[in-house]
C-alpha cells in the first residue's frame, strides 16, 4: 500500500504542477502580447512564480519516498 500512496502522491503532485506552469506561462504570454513594455519585470515574476510552482512536486516527491521506506 506503501507504494500505491506514493505513486498516487507523485502522479497528483505532477498532474498539478503541469496545469499550474501551464496557466502561469500561458497568462504571462498573453500579458506580454497585451503590454509589451512591461515583458521585462512579467518575464521576471514568471519565473519567480514557476519556481514555487514546482517546490510543489518536489515535496511530494519527498513525501512518497517517505511513505516507501516505512
Amino acid at each position: 500500500m506503501n507504494f500505491i500512496a506514493a505513486a498516487i502522491t507523485a502522479a497528483g503532485a505532477a498532474i498539478a504542477a503541469g496545469y499550474g506552469n501551464g496557466k502561469v506561462i500561458s497568462k504571462t504570454i498573453e500579458s506580454m502580447a497585451r503590454q509589451p513594455e512591461l515583458s521585462g519585470q512579467l518575464r521576471s515574476t514568471m519565473f519567480i512564480g514557476v519556481g514555487l510552482i514546482e517546490a510543489l512536486p518536489i515535496i511530494a516527491i519527498v513525501i512518497s519516498f517517505m511513505l516507501m521506506s516505512r
